[in-house]
């Protein structure tokens, strides 16, 4: 078992670990125990009560955070040569088709998000074992698979970010950065959380949303009241 560091006891010292804080409590705590020397990301997680391994059960889709994640994002556009033009004026950093598809199938994936269109997703499928498990393959249901390839291009730029449970039933993202004011924080948690609960599968029996925690890198997981989160938006 890794050896507890003097500041990771500091901050569980600032917090009690079995209590729910409001969403204005947990974001000034989480700054308060951040000690990175750099400008740490802030994540959430949420577990959902529902099993990922069934169909009807699966919760994905997209959000634009209001305020961003405070991360440039690298954003690669598979499309065909009538389409680079928009991509390109849209600010995608890469901008291409089988020449990309080849280095992708080499190994690299230096991007954050990968955006393409209906009719090269024949191409991009073969792509699908190597891009699916780092959360970089194109879903029509995130928008990432469109002929508005400008119009993504712009969403993921401004902030917008996808999601998925995992195969343990949590949802893992990014809501910014400590050096985002409170508001912008507790913003950003609020449109992620709410989108969350408007994606509840029917088939989801129980309680959908069973824990939230927010942690910035490095830093213990704060656990949140989901009341004071739906109350907020």
């Amino acid at each position: 078992m890794a050896k507890m560091t003097k500041k990771h006891k500091e901050a569980l010292a600032k917090f009690e670990k079995n209590k729910e804080y409001s969403l204005a409590e947990a974001v000034k705590l989480v700054k308060d125990i951040t000690y990175t020397k750099f400008d740490a990301s802030v994540d959430l997680s949420v577990r959902l009560g529902v099993d990922p391994r069934k169909a009807n059960q699966m919760v994905r889709g997209s959000v634009t955070l209001p305020h961003g994640t405070g991360k440039e994002l690298k954003v690669l556009v598979l499309c065909t040569p009538d389409k680079e033009e928009e991509a390109k004026a849209a600010g995608a950093d890469y901008v291409g088709l089988d020449e990309y598809i080849d280095k992708i199938k080499g190994g690299w994936t230096d991007v954050d998000v990968v955006i393409t269109m209906p009719s090269v997703m024949p191409k991009v499928g073969q792509l699908g074992r190597i891009l699916g498990p780092r959360g970089l393959m194109p879903n029509p249901k995130t928008g990432t698979v469109t002929m508005d390839v400008g119009q993504a291009v712009n969403a993921a730029k401004a902030g917008k970010i996808d999601f998925k449970v995992d195969k343990y039933g949590i949802i893992h993202s990014s809501v910014g950065k400590v050096s985002f004011d409170d508001t912008k924080l507790e913003e950003n948690i609020g449109e992620l959380v709410n989108t969350i609960l408007k994606l509840k599968p029917s088939a989801s029996k129980g309680t959908y949303v069973k824990s939230i925690s927010l942690s910035s890198t490095m830093s213990p997981g704060i656990a949140l009241d989901i009341k004071s989160i739906t109350a907020s938006a």
